[in-house]
């Protein structure tokens, strides 16, 4: 497997493009085959996953996707799920093919009325661009941002010669259960629906439902799969679930790191828990504690609030057997050995200001009760969070 450019371009059979003239944005991918979706488990659920998973389940295959920025069309009834349709019709209408194989997303504020009249007058300058080149992908990423500063692709080629490539969007409102955040992710496989959905909700596990920015699970969370076949080459499928989860887990850490405000990336890596479930309750809670964020920001490493975290976590543990460690990757400042305290001499107060200043700040957690690991993404809580959500909709 090797790293490639082009993000979703880079499969065949995708064509992409996207405008973002100023606070909405309007993207259309096309790229007909089987698919597969992940929604948001918010109970106040978004008409356009309302629209896409009805799309998904009645016929396992999307042709194209049409997703605007700006405005949520979320928590606005049956007038919201008419114009989520109307999305769709609008793109069938242009590409001549059945609205009901057509995706919708939206991102943005909730609770407003969506402009379609917007939607309508750009869609023809959008299908009119729609190209493979890698510039396509890069101009839908862009489309779909909302308080995101950069956009998200990544993409994979596999020894097989499949590739799988994806873009994103997520900054803040992220706690996928699956944050606000988006995925679009395609690959030029032959690989049927019901192993697409498999493939998905594994690799989604393992990488976007294992990102906190700020603890809350927004309306509109979707990721969809598609797969055009235009390959002809049907996969070994643990090389493919293996590309797929590199792919959004790429995607998943660069969500993480353009949280809100955020200044560094927090990856907190947990071993030795009786369980994948508990070691997973410990990550998350690490990267999720707003003590613990704060500190990072403050570039301070008070492991004490990790140890709280990790304790209220609801995961069996011994605090007896805990060993903590804080890391930048190349360095790291064990402060915690099987539940006793180490000593901090100069020579480790200066290798843990070298990485507690660092872009990245790994946080090492081992329970020492069995075998099972898991690692989640965050950010720190900065002063520009509270600004930029203080002011979204003014």
């Amino acid at each position: 497997m090797k790293i490639i450019d082009g993000g979703i371009c880079s499969v065949k059979g995708v064509r992409s493009y996207g405008i973002k003239p100023g606070k909405m944005g309007l993207a259309v991918i096309v790229g007909e085959g089987n698919a597969a979706g992940v929604f948001t488990r918010n109970k106040v659920i978004a008409a356009p996953l309302v629209v896409t998973r009805e799309a998904l389940q009645k016929n396992g295959k999307l042709v194209a996707i049409i997703a605007n920025s700006g405005n949520a069309n979320a928590f606005t009834g049956e007038e919201g799920l008419a114009d989520a349709r109307e999305m769709a019709s609008v793109l069938s209408t242009k590409l001549g093919v059945d609205s009901e194989l057509v995706g919708v997303a939206s991102t943005g504020v909730i609770g407003r009325k969506l402009d379609v009249g917007w939607i309508k007058d750009n869609i023809d300058e959008v299908v009119g661009s729609l190209t493979s080149s890698p510039q396509g992908n890069s101009q839908a990423a862009r489309a779909i941002m909302t308080t995101d500063t950069v956009p998200k692709m990544a993409a994979v080629e596999l020894n097989s010669g499949i590739c799988i490539g994806g873009i994103g969007k997520g900054s803040g409102m992220i706690e996928p259960n699956m944050g606000t955040m988006l995925g679009f992710v395609y690959t030029d496989a032959e690989v049927a629906t019901d192993v697409l959905d498999s493939c998905l909700k594994k690799a989604v596990d393992k990488s976007f439902n294992m990102v906190v920015v700020d603890g809350d699970t927004s309306t509109n969370d979707m990721v969809l799969l598609t797969a055009t076949g235009a390959s002809g080459i049907k996969p070994d499928m643990d090389e493919f679930q293996h590309g797929l989860e590199h792919v959004l887990t790429d995607l998943a850490k660069q969500i993480a790191k353009d949280g809100e405000g955020a200044t560094r990336l927090i990856e907190a890596q947990v071993k030795g828990a009786v369980s994948e479930a508990d070691a997973r309750l410990v990550a998350k809670a690490i990267v999720r504690s707003p003590l613990v964020k704060s500190a990072i920001f403050g570039k301070d490493p008070n492991w004490g609030r990790v140890v709280a975290a990790a304790g209220y976590s609801g995961a069996e543990m011994d605090q007896g057997k805990i060993s903590l460690a804080f890391s930048n990757g190349p360095d790291s400042a064990v402060l915690v050995d099987n539940g006793k305290i180490v000593s901090e001499d100069n020579e480790l107060l200066e290798k843990l200001g070298s990485i507690m200043g660092s872009p990245e700040v790994i946080i090492k957690v081992g329970l020492h009760m069995a075998d099972y690991c898991a690692t989640a993404w965050g950010c720190d809580l900065t002063y520009d969070y509270v600004k930029i959500n203080a002011e979204y909709t003014t």
